[in-house]
């Protein structure tokens, strides 16, 4: 899945009417969202500090970015990143992250 989400994004980047010989630069003008196939909807959110939030949905799905948004600013960072023995970059498990991330998708 990471080349895949790679290349859109390095796609979308050369799109970009504005920074389009400078891909390197994230978040500046074009960026990469979601697509859908016939069988699902993969909405993608990247934040500043790189973690990368992908979900998979129905195709007849909306717009995810609020959600996404959502599940980063009002979940991961509560449950995750305030947690003192997360380390980033190491597998962590936290049921009550899990158990709230898993309540919060299901209301979508």
């Amino acid at each position: 899945m990471f080349g895949l989400l790679f290349s859109l994004k390095s796609f979308t980047a050369k799109l970009d009417p504005i920074n389009g010989d400078n891909a390197g630069q994230a978040g500046k003008g074009c960026s990469f969202h979601s697509f859908k196939t016939n069988t699902y909807k993969l909405s993608y959110f990247e934040t500043a500090a790189g973690v990368k939030f992908v979900l998979v949905t129905d195709p007849r799905m909306g717009d995810l970015r609020e959600a996404l948004r959502n599940i980063y600013s009002n979940i991961y960072v509560e449950y995750v990143s305030k947690n003192p023995i997360y380390t980033p970059g190491q597998p962590f498990r936290c049921e009550l992250f899990e158990s709230t991330l898993d309540a919060y998708v299901k209301s979508l």
